[in-house]
């Protein structure tokens, strides 16, 4: 019997046998779709494998993923002479493409050396990767949102437990602050111990300061409310902390927009958001560098940013932030209660704090107010 040599082009056997490759191609790329496993680059590689054993000439063929304007994922490699490319549209934006790549010349078909149905093919193959990419971009951001929530219940039961704790302790406060006081009044006191008990009573009222934040933090602490210039109020804060910047080496830059409509708000408290911002920035920057405060302000928020050159904020810390108590100082440089007591205020405002920060290029915190009115001012630069 004459052995059968390969089909010629364009005959029935060979037309059936392309079918073949790209119907074993779209199901080997939904395979690895429903699959989903391993990192983003890692499942692009394995449909860029899947794509160049289904088109015409395999032996020559390489195909690349591009995403976002670099190369996700490229299988083969070669002189780029045959180019043949498919967007990738996800969520009505283009994205990138899925591109298959001839090293060699070829006979000139539909599409130079391409046929028809690798043209369909292609764009089918660019639609899966645009559904793998929204599965993994909504992934995240049900992740981001399970993180966010998780966060929210954390904080809140620690703003009761918090609440809790301050009135237990405040009663036994007040008194050993009384006894104290009436202690220091005795006749004929002497000196070593009017100053032991003057040490008891500091003592005394720092704890009552830091159940105060406590409670600020837990909003137990109602805030008195009124029309407030938020610009006027960064440069009240400027006063008193220009010093201590000027002695940091830290230069002050400031972006105050104009026209910025009030906020209702407390003006102690919103000024010991700021301030603690400021003192949270300068500890990042003991080498020095630039503090940048900024107001802006949309159609219903007013914005507060200050940014820092600083070290940053890790990862692992950033998820920690706003917890009472947990700090990065060393024993005594801090008590853990200044950024919670900011988040604690902010939210007692009706507002939202946000982070972003790179670790070795600053942090950036952004708080948003509710406006006294709904007239639009410049956004935020």
């Amino acid at each position: 019997m004459a052995k059968r040599g390969k089909p010629g082009p364009g005959s029935i056997e060979a037309a059936l046998l392309e079918r073949v490759k790209e119907l074993g191609c779209l199901y080997a790329i939904s395979q690895i779709a429903q699959r989903c496993e391993g990192s983003l680059d890692a499942i692009l590689q394995e449909v860029a494998g899947a794509i160049r054993h289904a088109w015409q000439y395999p032996e020559i063929a390489s195909a690349r993923i591009v995403l976002d304007g670099r190369v996700r994922a490229q299988a083969g490699k070669g002189p780029r002479l045959h180019t043949q490319l498919a967007p990738i549209a996800v969520r009505g934006k283009t994205r990138g493409t899925v591109e298959v790549i001839y090293s060699e010349r070829r006979p000139k078909s539909d599409e130079g050396p391409f046929l028809k149905e690798e043209r369909s093919l292609l764009e089918a193959v660019a639609g899966q990767v645009a559904a793998i990419l929204e599965h993994e971009e909504a992934e995240s951001e049900k992740r981001a949102l399970l993180d966010q929530l998780r966060h929210a219940d954390r904080l809140a039961t620690i703003g009761q437990l918090a609440a809790g704790m301050a009135h237990e302790l405040n009663e036994p406060l007040g008194g050993i602050l009384g006894f104290a006081q009436l202690a220091r009044k005795s006749p004929a006191l002497p000196a070593e111990v009017a100053g032991d008990i003057d040490r008891i009573a500091a003592a005394a009222l720092h704890a009552r300061d830091v159940i105060r934040k406590l409670l600020l933090f837990a909003h137990q602490t109602p805030p008195e409310r009124m029309p407030l210039d938020l610009n006027r109020l960064v440069e009240e804060a400027l006063q008193l902390l220009h010093s201590h910047c000027e002695k940091e080496a830290v230069d002050i830059r400031l972006a105050l927009a104009p026209d910025l409509p009030p906020v209702v708000a407390d003006g102690g408290q919103l000024l010991q958001v700021l301030t603690n911002l400021v003192v949270n920035a300068l500890q990042a920057m003991p080498n020095g560098g630039n503090l940048t405060i900024a107001t802006a302000a949309d159609a219903r928020h007013a914005l507060l940013v200050v940014e820092d050159t600083g070290v940053g904020i890790a990862k692992d810390v950033m998820d920690k932030l706003f917890l009472p108590f947990f700090t990065t100082k060393d024993v005594g440089g801090g008590t853990g209660l200044g950024l919670p007591v900011v988040h604690g205020i902010v939210t007692a405002h009706g507002g939202s704090i946000q982070v972003r920060s790179k670790v070795g290029q600053g942090a950036r915190f952004e708080v948003r107010l509710p406006l006294r009115s709904g007239r639009s001012v410049m956004e935020a630069s």
